[in-house]
């Protein structure tokens, strides 16, 4: 696939749209499942899915064809993601769900795959940007530190702290809204 890739971005460069048009194609729901990971509104995923690929056509002069095209498409998702997640910090905009409700209400039965993704979604909101990142990519995107270290620009140092930490922060956010034992944290 490599070589497909490496031919497609010489053809758009190139000038030719068509190719551009088979990456996108190619790439579409691999981006768009890693898009999900920033936000569970289809709409905004869509609208952060075509920014991944808008960014990546202005920015395609920059991909020598060293490394997999994926996994500098997927450098761009997690730029994409973070900003967003900054500007709607920034903005206010981070409204959490009743969700933690929810799970008071049906607390004598487990919880769907559904609930409990919302759960995670909300306690990852409450972290701070940079702590929501690292635990999104290395248990969402089940990325190593060295794939986080590359795709953020930290070192792997920073990337295995940030995870100690970020996952300190998340267990006690979990403790205060009395979720470590529905959510099966409790030793």
């Amino acid at each position: 696939m490599l070589s497909q890739d490496v031919d497609d971005v010489q053809r758009c460069l190139a000038g030719d749209q068509d190719a551009y048009a088979q990456l996108v194609e190619r790439y579409q729901g691999i981006v768009t499942k890693r898009m999900m990971r920033f936000t569970r509104d289809r709409n905004e995923c869509e609208e952060l899915v075509q920014t991944v690929f808008i960014k990546a056509y202005c920015g395609l002069h920059g991909y020598g064809g060293k490394g997999p095209f994926p996994h500098w498409l997927g450098t761009i998702c997690t730029r994409v993601g973070y900003n967003f997640w900054s500007r709607r910090r920034r903005s206010g905009e981070v409204v959490l769900t009743d969700c933690l409700e929810r799970v008071d209400a049906t607390s004598e039965q487990a919880l769907t795959p559904t609930e409990a993704a919302e759960i995670a979604h909300v306690l990852l909101a409450k972290l701070p940007g940079p702590d929501r990142l690292v635990l999104t990519l290395m248990y969402l995107e089940d990325l190593g530190t060295r794939e986080i270290a590359e795709q953020t620009g930290w070192s792997r140092a920073v990337v295995k702290m940030r995870a100690f930490r970020a996952r300190r922060r998340i267990q006690a956010i979990a403790e205060k809204n009395e979720l470590l034992e529905k959510l099966g944290w409790i030793r």
